[in-house]
């Protein structure tokens, strides 16, 4: 089965996490779109034409617009708010409404793929 055609979001503030994540997800054959913080994030959503990804890998912890301030503004638009969202964070906290699953830092490869999977079938 091929990845699907729409990007995985992958929003974080560190550049060497993003261009891990990139890098594992582009070798298993998927598109994948950065942003550095979720203001940047929602901007890629709400552009024309806009990015529509099949889920979004969200750090928490970042400047500008924090991961669950970024969730609450997704939550606010109907086209946006059924978007899968995967926190992917070093923090302790726990989930909060709009978010799919937890992914801890560090992760593992195959925990990252498989949650992928999950929501970015063709």
């Amino acid at each position: 089965m091929s990845p699907a055609s729409a990007p995985v979001l992958v929003v974080d503030d560190d550049p060497d996490i993003r261009e891990a994540v990139q890098d594992i997800l582009s070798f298993e054959g998927y598109s994948v779109v950065q942003a550095d913080n979720g203001r940047e994030a929602l901007e890629l959503l709400n552009r024309q034409p806009p990015v529509r990804p099949c889920i979004i890998l969200l750090d928490l912890m970042m400047p500008v617009m924090d991961g669950e301030e970024f969730v609450g503004h997704l939550q606010k638009q109907a086209e946006l708010a059924a978007l899968p969202v995967i926190l992917v964070t070093a923090s302790g906290r726990g989930t909060f409404p709009g978010i799919k699953a937890i992914i801890k830092k560090p992760f593992e490869m195959d925990e990252l793929l498989a949650a992928v999977a999950a929501h970015c079938r063709s």
